[in-house]
């Protein structure tokens, strides 16, 4: 069966090319295309596509407007296509956290032949999100506000963290029932340069550990989160009893950088025993070996489950691989992951 797509984006020229290029693929259908959101309205009542590629900005209602009223009206998978700039990203941030499955973005120049190259992430993207368990994400209790814990105490677990498509929201689940006093927490999650600044902004406003993009050098200390900087590997290091994070812009690993099986290989070698694994929501493969890689060097591994997976591709294949050492739901990841991080350091 083919998958429906309806683009939604006030260019025309736009338009034009996204049709093109998703047309390539023999499994994807272009039903429609609309020029603003009261369009597309009218046409997802006439055509019920399976997917919408939708634009940011737009005239009469933006496309974020637009996604809120969708989502809670009639759920759909939606990828995002948007500018490569610091509004871009907040607006891309602000639509994944409305619902959106992913998100492609626009190329500032030659837009022909930029997403020409974009093509087959487009495609891959469009597709994974025809068959993602999608919903708006639920509201959560306001987060009683606890004071930052921004000490300089060297952390003696680590939790690495590992997501892709669906990952923005499942972190952020996961981090904003962390304590302040957590075990220093290292992140890789596919995303682009520009965005993982905002994205690491957004969790230590919205969460009670001290977030940052990792920086080379940075030691791992306690109640502080280290996000890969997008377009580039974290890997955690070790010097005698310090952890470090050092980052690198060495050939990318199952097409990514980041890459989770970078992050998770060089937690398996340097910190072993020590370390929690934790994969989530995500297309493809990354991060399986890596998380295998940890259950051997000892570390105890969790994988998300498919139902509340956006996309079940890399726990999946984590699972299949005999990687994970729990399967869990994302709502108790958190709780989990904590309690092997502080049973472990009883153990030790």
């Amino acid at each position: 069966m083919s998958c429906r797509v309806l683009i939604v984006d006030d260019s025309g020229f736009v338009r034009k090319l996204l049709t093109e290029v998703l047309s390539t693929d023999p499994e994807i259908e272009v039903v429609g295309t609309a020029r603003d959101p009261y369009e597309a309205r009218e046409l997802i009542k006439q055509l019920s596509p399976h997917v919408l590629t939708l634009d940011v900005e737009m005239p009469r209602m933006d496309g974020i407007s637009f996604l809120g009223n969708l989502m809670r009206l009639r759920p759909m998978p939606v990828v995002m296509v948007s500018s490569l700039t610091a509004a871009g990203a907040d607006a891309t941030m602000a639509a994944l956290q409305l619902g959106a499955v992913d998100f492609v973005t626009k190329p500032s120049l030659d837009l022909a032949a930029g997403l020409q190259t974009l093509a087959g992430e487009l495609v891959a993207k469009v597709k994974s999100a025809a068959r993602a368990n999608v919903a708006p994400r639920p509201s959560t209790p306001a987060r009683v506000q606890t004071a930052k814990v921004d000490s300089l105490q060297t952390t003696d677990r680590v939790i690495a963290i590992g997501a892709s498509t669906g990952g923005t929201e499942a972190i952020a689940t996961v981090l904003e029932a962390m304590p302040p006093d957590a075990p220093a927490i290292v992140i890789a999650q596919h995303i682009p340069e520009t965005f993982s600044a905002h994205f690491a902004a957004r969790l230590n406003r919205d969460t009670n550990l001290v977030v940052r993009e990792a920086s080379d050098g940075a030691p791992l200390l306690t109640g502080h989160v280290y996000v890969a900087p997008g377009g580039k590997h974290l890997r955690v290091e070790r010097s005698g009893l310090k952890y470090f994070c050092a980052i690198g812009e060495d050939e990318p690993v199952n097409r990514h950088r980041p890459s989770v099986d970078v992050l998770f290989d060089s937690v398996a070698r340097n910190v072993g025993r020590n370390a929690v694994g934790v994969l989530l929501t995500g297309m493809g493969a990354d991060g399986a070996v890596g998380l295998l890689a940890m259950k051997q060097a000892g570390a105890p591994t969790i994988a998300q489950d498919k139902e509340t997976s956006v996309v079940w591709g890399m726990p999946g294949e984590a699972i299949k691989r005999g990687a994970a050492g729990e399967v869990l739901p994302l709502s108790k990841v958190c709780a989990r992951a904590l309690g092997l991080a502080r049973s472990s350091r009883a153990a030790a």
